[in-house]
């Protein structure tokens, strides 16, 4: 009888095994690209930011200086960083209020449903350089398509990416527009997934639509409220194409971003360690900022 029964058990272990080989087999592609690509790319970054190359020297290890001087005197350093902070206050609010509404109004039952959320998730798959150039012109100062509505209305035309004051938020909203139909299908996943007799209950009780919504909605989608913020903040700090594109971090550095410091420092000046450097700072930011979302969601976020 005994043998009887540890016959099943070995099989059981057995294709356990197998089917744990295969899934790793699978996995192995991702697993190897990742190493590579990344892993090796984190690990060499590292070791660079603690040197001086500008590629056409051997590297020349000089510890933690390129750290000291980018947070004690690069006066650009802390201007880039301020624009960044700027652009992620300004970007992700406007993300997950925007795409949030957009949800709500695709999760309607009207005619022709799929056909709108078709439209507005076009934005999202177009490359970003062709949209970053459709409202370069639409910004344009003279022929803008923009400034030819302010004009018709009796308002004066904007150099919207050629001042100080209205570069940055003309590229807040073309990225809110370009990122907003992406958001909008995480948040319609959201609200399909909250249960009908819930509103059916609340309706039954006289709610309207405002405390379904608040102490309804709100609540339940709360989870994909939270992942939106860490996705959207996440993005937001890494903000870099259409900067490269639009305004060249102009004008005078009013949209260069911590990413287009990077890259500047990178491949134009040739000063790898420094750009090493910096990516570091960037990814400590990110990080501090992940971990405080994921403490303070334990406050807000209902599961």
């Amino acid at each position: 009888m005994a043998e009887r029964a540890a016959a099943p058990a070995r099989s059981f272990w057995t294709l356990g095994r197998r089917e744990a080989v295969w899934g790793y087999l699978f996995l192995l592609p991702n697993i190897v690209g990742f190493l590579v690509f990344t892993g090796l790319a984190v690990v060499t970054a590292f070791g660079l930011a603690l040197t001086e190359w500008d590629l056409l020297i051997p590297p020349k290890l000089i510890g933690f200086a390129n750290y000291q001087k980018l947070l004690t005197n690069d006066p650009v350093f802390r201007q880039v960083m301020i624009n960044t902070v700027y652009f992620v206050g300004g970007v992700v609010p406007l993300d997950i209020v925007c795409s949030l509404s957009l949800a709500l109004l695709l999760n309607r039952p009207i005619r022709a449903m799929r056909l709108y959320r078709a439209i507005y998730f076009v934005p999202v798959v177009t490359s970003l350089i062709a949209v970053a150039i459709v409202w370069q012109w639409l910004y344009h100062s003279e022929v803008g398509l923009i400034n030819y509505g302010l004009a018709g209305v009796g308002l004066p035309k904007i150099n919207w990416l050629g001042s100080i004051e209205w570069a940055m938020p003309a590229v807040i909203f073309m990225s809110t527009w370009k990122a907003m139909g992406y958001y909008a299908v995480i948040f319609l996943a959201g609200l399909q997934g909250i249960p009908q007799h819930l509103y059916e209950a609340a309706d039954i009780d006289g709610a309207n639509s405002w405390q379904k919504f608040w102490r309804i909605t709100l609540p339940l989608l709360s989870p994909t409220m939270f992942f939106v913020l860490v996705i959207s903040i996440i993005q937001a700090f890494q903000v870099f194409g259409q900067i490269f594109i639009m305004t060249r971090g102009g004008p005078a550095n009013a949209t260069s971003t911590i990413v287009y410091f990077i890259y500047n420092n990178a491949f134009v000046w040739f000063r790898m360690g420094y750009a090493a450097a910096a990516s570091w700072v960037l990814f400590a930011v990110i990080f501090a900022i992940t971990i405080v979302q994921t403490r303070w969601q334990r406050r807000w976020v209902h599961y």
